[in-house]
């Protein structure tokens, strides 16, 4: 469930936020963020957890 904030608090929230648009370290922060929840994502879609990716490259080399 989403919560409004008061028009005044939205007000300076979008002005934060359009500060870090401009902000170089803080989008390549963000960029990297998303990179590593993904990564970890695609890694559990592997089972690499439970060295399932690292398992199947080994029986490939077989």
């Amino acid at each position: 469930m989403s919560h409004r904030l008061n028009p005044a608090a939205e007000e300076l929230r979008l002005e934060e936020l359009k500060r870090k648009v401009h902000d170089e370290l803080y989008i390549a922060g963000a960029i990297l963020r998303i990179a590593q929840v993904m990564s970890g994502e695609i890694m559990n879609g592997y089972g690499a957890i439970d060295g399932g990716r690292q398992q199947r490259h080994q029986e490939a080399l077989r």
